[in-house]
């Protein structure tokens, strides 16, 4: 079993940057791609981004290519998503996911239904 805890989270002003990371317990966590989604009030669980079991494939949702990163340290057992230039409906309770993928190269894949594990969440708030 994969235990997924996010950390980071809180209030910044637009414009500004936060960085998500994501703790995985275990010790195969090189063995899963790993994906971010995020979920506002009122509104569908939606993609963020996710990352191939070596960190050197990334795919983001359209809304916010350009502006966050993804990265991993599996060394670490940790995922990461840096946030830079934040709007206010970037706000949301964002959520990590594994999935285990057996090509090394291939992300994760934007649906959050095949994913295996997810984290709590942890809120994140733009003010303007």
């Amino acid at each position: 079993q994969v235990q997924l805890v996010e950390s980071g989270g809180g209030l910044v002003q637009a414009g500004g940057s936060l960085r998500l990371s994501c703790t995985a317990s275990g010790r195969t966590f090189s063995s899963y791609a790993m994906g971010w989604f995020r979920q506002a009030p009122g509104k569908e669980r939606e993609f963020v981004a996710s990352i191939s079991r070596s960190g050197t494939t990334t795919v983001y949702a359209d809304s916010v290519k350009g502006r966050f990163i993804s990265s991993r340290d599996n060394s670490k057992n940790t995922v990461y998503l840096q946030m830079n230039s934040l709007k206010p409906e970037d706000t949301a309770v964002y959520t990590c996911a594994a999935v285990f993928q057996p090509r090394g190269v291939v992300p994760g894949s934007r649906r959050y239904s095949e994913y295996d594990y997810w984290g709590q969440g942890t809120q994140v708030t733009v003010s303007s």
